[in-house]
C-alpha cells in the first residue's frame, strides 16, 4: 500500500514522503490517526503542487536546522544522575534528560527527535543524534557522571 504521510513518522519517513507499508499498518494506525493518506493519483498531484509552492519555505526549514546543527557541534553535556555502590545508575538517561540540559544552555529541541544509539545504564561517555531535517542531523556528545 502507498501513502504519503503528512507528519513525519520515526522508523518510516518525512512528511510530504511517499511510502509503502504493510496494508494493515496503513489501514489499522497510519490513516485513522491521520499521519498519512492513500497515494492516489490526484493526491500525488496534489502533492508535487503543493511541494513546488513550498521549496522556499522548506529551504528556510533546511537552513534554520542547520543553525541548530551549528551550535550543537561541539556542545558536551554533563548529566548528573544517582548512582548505586556497585556503580550503576537508577532508572537510565533518556532522550528526554538530553533535551532538558540542551533547554538549560539555551537550545530548545523537542525530546522526540534525539536518538540513543544505546542503552545508557552506566557512568560514561555516550552520544546522541538529534534529527533535526531529513538531510540534517547533529551528534551531541554527553557524559553521564554522579550526583
Amino acid at each position: 500500500m502507498e501513502l504519503i504521510l503528512k507528519e513525519d513518522v520515526i522508523n518510516l519517513g518525512y512528511k510530504n514522503d511517499i511510502v509503502k507499508v504493510k496494508d494493515g499498518y496503513g489501514r489499522n494506525y497510519l490513516i485513522p490517526t491521520g499521519k498519512a493518506v492513500i497515494a492516489n493519483e490526484s493526491s500525488k498531484k496534489v502533492l508535487a503542487e503543493n511541494l513546488k509552492q513550498q521549496a522556499r519555505k522548506l529551504a528556510q526549514l533546511k537552513a534554520d536546522a542547520e543553525a541548530v546543527a551549528a551550535k550543537l557541534n561541539g556542545v558536551s553535556l554533563k548529566i548528573a544522575v544517582k548512582v548505586s555502590e556497585t556503580g550503576s545508575i537508577f532508572g537510565g538517561v533518556t532522550n528526554a534528560d538530553i533535551a532538558a540540559e540542551l533547554a538549560k544552555l539555551g537550545i530548545e529541541i523537542d525530546r522526540k527527535i534525539i536518538v540513543i544509539k544505546e542503552a545508557v545504564k552506566k557512568l560514561g561517555e555516550y552520544s546522541a543524534v538529534v534529527r533535526l531535517h531529513k538531510e540534517v542531523q547533529a551528534e551531541v556528545a554527553f557524559e553521564v557522571v554522579a550526583e
